[in-house]
Formats: C-alpha cells, sequence, structure tokens
C-alpha cells in the first residue's frame, strides 16, 4: 500500500466538465488555482475553456486548457498524459454531465446512450486515467452527482440512470482506493446552480427564486476545496448540497 505524502500547493488540479465562465467547472478552476494549484480544464469547447483559463491567469493564478471528449478513451489518456507534465496529480474532479427530459415512452434509444456516456461512462474512463497518478502520492477524485443520483422521475429517466451510476461508480472506486491513500467523495447537487446555463435555459425559475434560492458556483467550489483539504483521519465520503429554501 503506497503511503501519501502530504499535499501542499504545489500539485496540479485536473477538472473535467469545464464550460462557461459563470458555470461550476469555471467556478472550481478558479477555487483550486486561488488554492495555488495548477488547473488543468478539460471540457469540448476549446474557445470556453481558454476564456476560463485567461480569467484564471489574469488573476494570478495558472490554468491550461485541455480540450477533450471525455467519452472517448484516447482522448482522455492524451490529456492525462498532458497533466502528468503539469506537475503531481492532487485533485481530479468529474464534474460532466447531460441531461434529456423525456419520459420513458417519450425517451429515444440514443439520447439514453448519450446521457449514460457523458455522466457515467466518461466518469469510469476519467477515473480510470486520474486514479493511477493520484495513487502514486495520494490525492482526491472528485464527483458531481445530482438529485437524480438518489431518486429518479419519468421526465429525468436517462438523467437519474446516468447519475446513479456515477454514484455506484463513486462508491467502488472508494472502497477500492480509499485505503490505498485516494479520497473519493461524491457531491449531491440538489438544486438549481445560478450559472449561465440555468439563466439561459430557465429565466422564469431564476427570476422566481429568493435571494440565496440558487446554488452559488463560489459557494460549492468552496465545499468541493473543503473536501479536498480533508485529514484522512475523517474523510467524507457524501455530501449534498441545497439552498436553504429548497425542499427535501
Amino acid at each position: 500500500m503506497n503511503t501519501p505524502t502530504p499535499r501542499t500547493s504545489a500539485g496540479v488540479a485536473w477538472i473535467a466538465g469545464v464550460g462557461p465562465q459563470a458555470g461550476l467547472g469555471a467556478a472550481l478552476g478558479r477555487r483550486f488555482a486561488a488554492a495555488g494549484l495548477t488547473v488543468a480544464l478539460t471540457g469540448r469547447n476549446t474557445g470556453r475553456l481558454q476564456q476560463v483559463a485567461a480569467q484564471i491567469c489574469a488573476g494570478g493564478g495558472r490554468a491550461v486548457a485541455l480540450p477533450g471528449d471525455v467519452t472517448r478513451a484516447a482522448e482522455l489518456r492524451d490529456i492525462a498524459t498532458q497533466v502528468q507534465r503539469l506537475g503531481r496529480l492532487d485533485a481530479a474532479i468529474y464534474n460532466a454531465g447531460n441531461a434529456v427530459r423525456a419520459t420513458p415512452l417519450e425517451l429515444t434509444p440514443e439520447d439514453f446512450e448519450a446521457t449514460w456516456r457523458v455522466a457515467a461512462f466518461g466518469g469510469f474512463l476519467f477515473a480510470q486515467v486520474a486514479l493511477p497518478l493520484l495513487l502514486e502520492h495520494g490525492g482526491s477524485l472528485l464527483f458531481t452527482g445530482a438529485t437524480a443520483s438518489l431518486r429518479g422521475r419519468g421526465p429525468f429517466t436517462a438523467f437519474a440512470a446516468a447519475k446513479a451510476a456515477l454514484r455506484s461508480l463513486a462508491q467502488s472506486c472508494a472502497r477500492e482506493y480509499g485505503p490505498q491513500g485516494v479520497h473519493v467523495a461524491h457531491v449531491i447537487i440538489d438544486g438549481g446552480i445560478d450559472g449561465e446555463r440555468l439563466r439561459s435555459h430557465s429565466p422564469q425559475r431564476v427570476a422566481q427564486a429568493a435571494e440565496d434560492g440558487l446554488l452559488k458556483p463560489e459557494a460549492i467550489a468552496e465545499t468541493y476545496w473543503q473536501l479536498h483539504a480533508q485529514s484522512r483521519s475523517a474523510w467524507t465520503h457524501e455530501l449534498d448540497l441545497r439552498p436553504f429554501s429548497e425542499s427535501f
């Protein structure tokens, strides 16, 4: 069993699932960069990745855009090699996901599979390339979950199935690699994130939300950082985050 060395600010945080600047992936990049880590940003939109990286660098941090498709094993292997060149991998965060709104009879097989590929299969491929790097020195592997990780609803059939699979993957990784020094955690996001996606697709929901009635990306990112920084004598595997006004 490897004995993990203490983590310092000299390491690297690799974040997969980075989109617009007003999104959770970008907020995660900013938070980990603020702590002194070099952040590697992965997503499919090269332009957006470069904008986020430029914003972080302008603020005094270190960030590199490493675009790629998380559902393609070869691309993730290539990105992992580039991440390794940046330094010691301390944190790997899987934040990628997509949702299709359709009931079981409305859902196409293609949409079901596409949702599963991003939310579940991509998480498996990401863990498979990140874990060998984390096992060398210890570190954290964090997964973004959702309300659908715990319960399904008709309109979110594909998303719930995929997110439940991702949660099981996180549990399996935690039990297998926690004793070897890798902190695996699953974060359930129970509520709307006050970011570009929600504001563009559901402006009414944003307008109707009370003050602090939506999850702020920066507040979520702070929790991820606290998970990463936890003492291994008291690791959290799963937690849920929701606005104060959200029913549950």
